[in-house]
């Protein structure tokens, strides 16, 4: 039986099976995106719904996991060398958890980089670009006057789906045939720019053929399906 008493969320939100990845999460782009690659890889975990409404992410239980006070984060209590290790960005928990399956990531050198270099893509400019937008187009941002930050962040979500349209030319997922962390990355960003944020008809997402084609495809997948609501509010 794994001991997980030396982090002090476990106080917080105490592991009912502490052998299994420890989830600390809550089902927002970034969020999604472990949940979607421990479903996708079979990997047994205990999800923890982490309320971010509640600031739960800034109280000191969570802090002393995650000093940023953001989700997700993990605690892999079979980490390397059989010891627990605890995890926070989104981006370095795919490629753990890639490495520690050894799926999901391609083996050669070259392809590995390169589908790396897009999840980078994601944590560098998707993530933060889109993230801008939803709050300035639906959030408090929309009482703010002077609508240059809005059409600064329009513009430059407008500019990065292009990319994603120009990388999906011939391709069903970013790298090709082969479906990756790469795609866990951007799927629930896209869908949240359209979906929750409705900035669609704003970014002239309709305009695009290869985008919506692709996140259709990636929507369609069980283990996506089951991830996007991953942990579960409480009731």
């Amino acid at each position: 039986m794994a001991d997980l008493s030396a982090f002090p969320i476990s106080t917080r939100w105490p592991a009912q099976h502490p052998d299994r990845i420890q989830l600390y999460s809550t089902p927002t782009p970034n969020g999604v995106k472990v949940s979607i690659m421990l479903e996708e890889t079979g990997l047994a975990y205990e999800p923890h719904f982490i309320d971010i409404g509640k600031n739960e992410t800034w109280i000191p239980e969570y802090l002393a996991l995650n000093p940023n006070g953001k989700i997700p984060a993990i605690i892999d209590p079979n980490g390397p060398g059989g010891k627990p290790l605890a995890l926070f960005e989104s981006g370095a928990i795919l490629l753990y958890l890639a490495e520690k399956t050894g799926q999901l990531l391609p083996s050669d050198p070259a392809r590995r980089y390169e589908t790396i270099q897009w999840v980078f893509f994601q944590m560098a400019a998707v993530g933060p670009m889109f993230g801008q937008l939803g709050f300035f187009h639906k959030f408090a941002g929309r009482e703010i006057e002077d609508k240059r930050p809005l059409e600064r962040y329009r513009n430059e979500s407008k500019r990065l789906l292009g990319v994603l349209e120009t990388r999906l030319d011939g391709r069903d997922w970013i790298m090709g045939e082969d479906y990756t962390i790469a795609d866990i990355s951007l799927l629930g960003w896209v869908r949240n720019l359209i979906g929750f944020y409705g900035a669609g008809e704003l970014v002239e997402f309709d305009s695009l053929k290869r985008v919506p084609a692709w996140l259709e495809r990636g929507l369609a997948r069980p283990a996506v399906q089951r991830g996007l609501t991953i942990p579960a509010r409480p009731e």
